[in-house]
């Protein structure tokens, strides 16, 4: 294996989903640390936490009571971001800008958020769930993407947790949300954009040749089965950012087969394990699916995948922050992919806190 070019200096790195750069500056992880390096002491959360307002049979923030729910629960959030039509009133889908002037325009944006809790257990996380738990996690989002999209209305499914207090999350109970959108996000509109542009030009899927050339290089590469593969993306920002990638080109989660399901709650629950055996905590992370939008349109070269960003760098309490430079200037960063992935990959799928 031939080690990557520009591996001991400042170089950029192009992140040809998005159309962005990142600046990686690697001679930088040689200076001295004086920070603090430790470990935190696990969580000892109970099984049923009779205050938590997500737990089966407890009542919620706005007065609702739920269910004893005996497997995965899912119910329209509280306290939403997004209303139906009906509930948005008379606003309307036209233009709502203020005045003439384009540089001040505002347009109504409808949808639904969900919650989706993963089980009854309180202190169960994704890598500490069964395959068969996991895997009805995937069953249940497959079916939110294909209630949520058939509604008129709804032009984008958005899947997504964010895993532990450092991330914004206000309840440690295992959940995940959905937010169901009436306009495709930046995020993936900017993924979808940079896709067909490759389409066009080379008539194969972008996603299809960068995890061809991943498998054959490998030195990216964290896990695989027969389905999928988590690697580290060559132009990733966070210091242990993940890319799962099904084998298969496929749009949506909806478009899974059952053995793709059974192996994707395997990747997940491996790469979950390894993040909380790298510095023996719950890891913290944003995790989301970027999947075709539900707009009645078809988007051949959207290929299905599913993005972890993480922000511990150094040990459970050391963080990466984008300030200075990266908010101002472009993203940066100091740990290569390669030397992520090195660290990722020798870790073990057993899980700390039972191997």
């Amino acid at each position: 294996m031939s080690p990557t070019p520009l591996l001991d200096i400042p170089h950029r790195r192009f992140n040809p989903l998005t159309g962005e750069w990142v600046l990686v500056s690697p001679h930088r992880a040689k200076r001295p640390w004086l920070g603090q390096v430790e470990k935190v002491p696990p969580e000892n959360l109970p099984a049923y936490d009779p205050g938590c307002y997500l737990c089966p049979g407890n009542k919620r923030a706005a007065g609702r009571r739920n269910p004893p729910y005996t497997g995965t629960y899912v119910f329209d959030n509280d306290f939403p971001a997004l209303l139906r039509p009906d509930e948005a009133g008379s606003v309307g889908a036209a233009d709502q800008s203020t005045g003439a002037s384009t540089l001040f325009r505002a347009l109504p944006e409808t949808g639904i958020c969900r919650v989706v809790c993963f089980s009854p257990r309180h202190n169960l996380t994704l890598p500490e769930l069964s395959p068969e738990e996991v895997s009805a996690i995937i069953h249940t989002w497959t079916e939110q993407t294909a209630e949520l999209g058939s509604l008129d209305y709804i032009s984008h499914v958005q899947v997504f947790e964010n895993k532990g207090a450092m991330m914004g999350c206000s309840n440690p109970h295992p959940h995940s949300q959905i937010w169901a959108t009436s306009h495709v996000p930046n995020e993936p509109a900017k993924e979808l954009r940079a896709q067909s542009d490759y389409l066009r030009a080379n008539g194969t899927c972008l996603l299809c040749d960068y995890l061809a050339q991943e498998q054959r290089s490998g030195e990216r590469v964290v896990a695989s089965n027969q389905h999928f593969t988590a690697l580290v993306p060559f132009w990733a920002i966070w210091p242990f950012e993940l890319l799962l990638i099904p084998h298969r080109h496929m749009a949506s989660l909806t478009d899974l087969s059952a053995g793709e399901v059974t192996a994707l709650a395997d990747l997940l629950r491996c790469a979950t394990t390894r993040y909380d055996n790298l510095f023996e905590i719950s890891f913290p992370y944003s995790m989301g699916f970027h999947q075709a939008p539900t707009d009645g349109q078809t988007y051949s070269q959207c290929h299905l995948h599913v993005h972890f960003y993480p922000p511990l760098l150094r040990s459970a309490t050391v963080r990466k922050f984008m300030v200075g430079f990266e908010m101002l200037g472009m993203p940066q960063r100091d740990l290569t992919a390669e030397t992520a992935a090195e660290r990722l990959r020798n870790l073990s799928d057993t899980h700390y806190r039972t191997g």
